[in-house]
C-alpha cells in the first residue's frame, strides 16, 4: 500500500515541475505582451504630440530589407523593424523605429531589440561609424571599414572608435564641434551611410526618452559641415 502511494508520488513530482514551468512561462509572456501594448500606446501618443505623419506598430521585414545596406540593419538573422514612426525634420525624412535581430543558434541564440533614430538626407555619403570600442563597433572592421581612425584629441580617440573607408570624410564629420559634443555625450552610437544618419540604442529606448534623443540627433545633424552637402548636390 505504501509502495503504491510512493510510486504515485514519484510520478506526480515531474508533472508538478512541468506545470510550474509552464505557469511561469505563461505569466512571463503575458507580462511581455502587456509591456508591448503599453509601449505601443506610449509611442502612438508621442507620434501625435510630435506631429509624426504615420505610426505603424506591426513588424515590417521589407523596411529592414530596404535599409539593409546600413551596418546596424545588416546584423544577424530574423531582421525586422516595428513600431515605425515616420515624419520630417527641416524637409528631410525622419524615422524612429524599433529593430529586432537574432544572433547565434541553439542554446547560444540571443534576441536583440534596439531603437534607431534616423534622418534621411538628400545627399549620398560614404559609410562611417562612430561609437564606443565594443564588439558591435569592432565588427565593422570586417565590413571593409579598415582600422580605427585616430584624431588629435587623444581623449576622443580613447572614448570613441571611428571607422570609415574615407578618412577625409571622417575628419570632416568629426570636426571640433562634433568631437566636443560627442565627448559630452559618451556612449552614443552613430552611423552615416548613403543618405542616412542614424543613432542606435540597445536595449530599446523608453518612449519617454525618445524626444530628448531626437534633439540630440538634430544637434548632430547641425554639426555636419554645409560644404559636405554642396559637394554632393
Amino acid at each position: 500500500m505504501m509502495t503504491g502511494i510512493a510510486a504515485h508520488g514519484g510520478a506526480f513530482v515531474p508533472i508538478l515541475v512541468f506545470g510550474t514551468v509552464i505557469t511561469v512561462f505563461l505569466v512571463s509572456q503575458i507580462a511581455k505582451a502587456r509591456a508591448e501594448q503599453k509601449r505601443v500606446m506610449e509611442l502612438r501618443l508621442l507620434a501625435r504630440r510630435l506631429g509624426f505623419d504615420n505610426f505603424n506598430p506591426m513588424r515590417d521585414e521589407q523596411f529592414a530589407v530596404g535599409w539593409g545596406f546600413l551596418n546596424r540593419l545588416a546584423q544577424g538573422s530574423d531582421r525586422y523593424a516595428y513600431n515605425i514612426l515616420r515624419g520630417s525634420h527641416r524637409e528631410e525624412q525622419l524615422f524612429v523605429f524599433d529593430f529586432h535581430f537574432q544572433t547565434g543558434s541553439g542554446k547560444s541564440r540571443q534576441e536583440h531589440n534596439c531603437t534607431l533614430l534616423m534622418i534621411v538626407c538628400r545627399e549620398v555619403f560614404p559609410r562611417l561609424t562612430i561609437g564606443p570600442e565594443s564588439l558591435g563597433v569592432r565588427i565593422t572592421a570586417a565590413l571593409g571599414l579598415g582600422d580605427a581612425i585616430k584624431f588629435e584629441s587623444a581623449e576622443f580617440s580613447r572614448q570613441f572608435c571611428v571607422r570609415s573607408p574615407d578618412k577625409k570624410f571622417a575628419y570632416d564629420v568629426c570636426n571640433p564641434q562634433m568631437i566636443d559634443y560627442l565627448l559630452k555625450n559618451p556612449g552614443l552610437q552613430m552611423e552615416i551611410q548613403g543618405p542616412a544618419l542614424l543613432l542606435t540604442f540597445e536595449p530599446r529606448l523608453p518612449a519617454g526618452k525618445i524626444e530628448f534623443n531626437l534633439q540630440r540627433l538634430a544637434q548632430i545633424r547641425s554639426f555636419l559641415p554645409e560644404y559636405l552637402f554642396s559637394q554632393n548636390a
